[in-house]
Parts: C-alpha cells; structure tokens; sequence
C-alpha cells in the first residue's frame, strides 16, 4: 500500500515539474497576487457594529449615543458592563468600535470639559478609516449642539465658550490603518482555495482527456489511494504558496504576524479541505479541463466576493450576509486576520473554526464518494 501511494504521488510531482505552466502559475501567481491587490483600494461601509459602555447612564449620555445610532455609519448592537467585554467583542469581531462614557459625564459636560473615549478595531481599516472619521464628525456636531443649547441658556457669546465635549479615538491592532494589514492576510485564503480547487480539478480530468485514468483503474491501485495520490502534491505545493505570501508579506509589507504560527497553518489546512473538495468534486462532473475550470469558477467567484475578502460583509444587503454563511472562505478570513492581526487565540474564534472543519469535511467527503463511485 505504501509502495503504491508513493508511486502515485511521485507521477503526481514529475507531472507537476514537466508542466512549466502549471507550475508558474502555482508558484508566481500568488506573488503577483500579493502585490496586486497588496495595494488595492478599499471602499467606505455603513452599519459598523458598535458595543456602548454608559457609566454614566443619564439624559446627556443617552443623547450622545443617541446621535451615534441615528447616524447610518454605526449600528449599535452592544450595551456592555465592563471594558473587558468591549475586548472580548471586538477580539471576536463581533464589534469593530466601542464607546466609553465617563461615570460623572453630565458634571464633565457641565464644566464644559467632557471627556469620551472611542476605540476602533483596526484591522479592518476599511471599517476602521470609515468609523474614525464618522466618529470624529458625530463628536464635533454634538460638541456644536451642546455649545448652541449653552449660549441659548446663558447668553454668552461663542468667543467665550469653550468646546464642551471631546471624543478622543483609539485605534486597535492597526493604528495607522495600513489597508495591507487587512489584504494580505485575505490573499493567503484566496490562493489556498483558488489553487487547491483549479488544479485539483484539472489535474483529474487531465489524467482523463489522456487516457491514463483507465490505465489508472486497472491496477492494483485502490480508489482511495489514488484520490490521495493525487491531492497531497497539491497539498503541500498549497502550504509552500502559504509561507511564501506569509514571508513575502511579513518582511516586504511589514504585515505583523501576532498570534501562532501553528493556529495559522492548522486552520489553513482545515480551508484546503474545502478546496480540495471542490475540486475533486468537479472533475466529477467536467470531461474536459476547460469544464472542470468553469465549474471551479462558478464557486470561486461568488466566493471571493462574498467572503469579505474585498468588501467588508457588513456594506452586504442582508440576503447576501446570509448566502454568505455557507462559504468557508468566509470563516477563514475572520480566522487568519484574527490570529495574525489580533493574535487571537483558538478561544475567540473557535466557532469559525468548528465551522470551517464542517465544511471542509463534509465537502471532500461526498466529493470523494462521488469520485470513488465514478471510478467504480
């Protein structure tokens, strides 16, 4: 058995090096990839989760938050108790801002030296530029508010009236809201499902445009070890494109890896699942690699889209945020960015995880039985 599987995978290889195309594209693509779209533009977005601290809990904070809901930029979907629980939701990526309002707020606003703090998550910069500057303009008008109801009250002229409310902002884990700290991370999950669906997928259906696969079939080989033959070249030459964009990304784009290494490659592998599901599944069902790569596009390209990998998912109508839950890239792309930008750990995001080992499993499963059958 493991003469046979090693034979497969050794074909596999020599196939692979005598093919320069292939293997151009396995290996320089993700670097031009990277470059392009390592300084790609970003796009403004509306409804950024907001988690809401009030200490204060009176008529003048509830007003300012207030003026942060009725804007369209911020949605409030959190009212917390504890500055922990804005690091747990924002860790998570439940929320991508928070508020924090002072315990004496009214007595600060009454001084006319009121103090409020908002935090940003930045690495998704996107979000983040987008949420700094409607932060910043939300303050500013409720100061201007403040300070009209002020001179209404007591008479007094502009000149003499200070600012009575200032928001100073924090941003988190990208302060200078670098928009390649949010692509590149997002480069690595695209190349590893792109590349592991299209080749595997074609490599099968090569193997069936030349013949070879019958060739294949009457040997002692079993169906299963020829799927395996067949998937772990791709796995590895996946992995070898991983490091390269993480190297090239890290030392070229100053892009911080801040969580483990280990989480990174280990949930990358649970991805490729996914990917090699597809592609097996494909090959299924094309006669030819012109097939095969169509019907590989078919999935990449909503993919891709609604995965966040472009676009945050929050500037998505709702229909699309749901047909995105079923896309596994869309959970590795909360994970890696978590892990490298975060340095999150398993604990935070241990359901996106769950969730892309589900997939990953239950897609290469019925690609592989369907794939077993048809060499039956």
């Amino acid at each position: 058995m493991k003469v046979r599987l090693i034979s497969i995978i050794r074909k596999e290889f020599i196939q692979i090096v005598r093919d320069k195309r292939t293997l151009a594209i396995i290996l320089l693509i993700p670097i031009m990839q990277l470059f392009l779209l390592g300084y790609a533009a970003t796009s403004d977005v509306r409804n950024i989760p907001l988690a809401v601290y009030d200490q204060c809990r009176c008529a003048d904070s509830r007003s300012l938050i207030d003026a942060y809901r009725a804007a369209d930029y911020f949605l409030v979907a959190y009212s917390v108790n504890s500055e922990d629980e804005i690091l747990s939701l924002i860790e998570r990526g439940d929320a991508r801002a928070a508020i924090i309002i002072p315990p004496d707020y009214d007595r600060q606003l009454s001084r006319g030296n009121a103090q409020v703090a908002f935090i940003l998550d930045g690495s998704d910069p996107t979000s983040a530029s987008t949420a700094y500057s409607a932060a910043l303009m939300i303050g500013q008008t409720r100061s201007t508010d403040i300070l009209r109801e002020t001179l209404a009250r007591v008479g007094l002229n502009t000149q003499k009236l200070q600012q009575p409310l200032e928001v100073r902002t924090q941003v988190w884990y990208n302060p200078d809201l670098i928009s390649n700290y949010f692509m590149i991370p997002g480069v690595i999950g695209m190349i590893l499902f792109a590349i592991t669906s299209i080749l595997t997928a074609t490599s099968v259906v090569r193997e069936r445009e030349r013949g070879t696969i019958e060739q294949l079939i009457v040997t002692p080989i079993r169906p299963w070890e020829l799927v395996v033959g067949k998937l772990l070249p791709y796995i590895i030459l996946a992995f070898i494109d991983t490091f390269e964009v993480l190297a090239i990304g890290h030392w070229w784009f100053g892009v911080p890896i801040r969580g483990s290494l280990g989480l990174i490659i280990g949930t990358s592998g649970l991805l490729l699942l996914s990917g090699l599901g597809i592609g097996l599944f494909a090959s299924t069902i094309a006669n030819t690699q012109q097939e095969a790569m169509l019907t590989v596009w078919m999935t990449l390209l909503p993919s891709i889209f609604l995965s966040g990998f472009f676009f945050p998912l929050e500037a998505m109508p709702a229909v699309l945020r749901w047909f995105s839950l079923i896309i596994p890239l869309r959970y590795y792309l909360v994970i890696i960015r978590s892990v490298m930008l975060k340095g999150s750990g398993l604990e935070s995001i241990w359901v996106e995880t769950l969730a892309l080992f589900i997939f990953g499993i239950v897609i290469l499963l019925a690609a592989s039985l369907r794939f077993r059958k048809r060499l039956d």
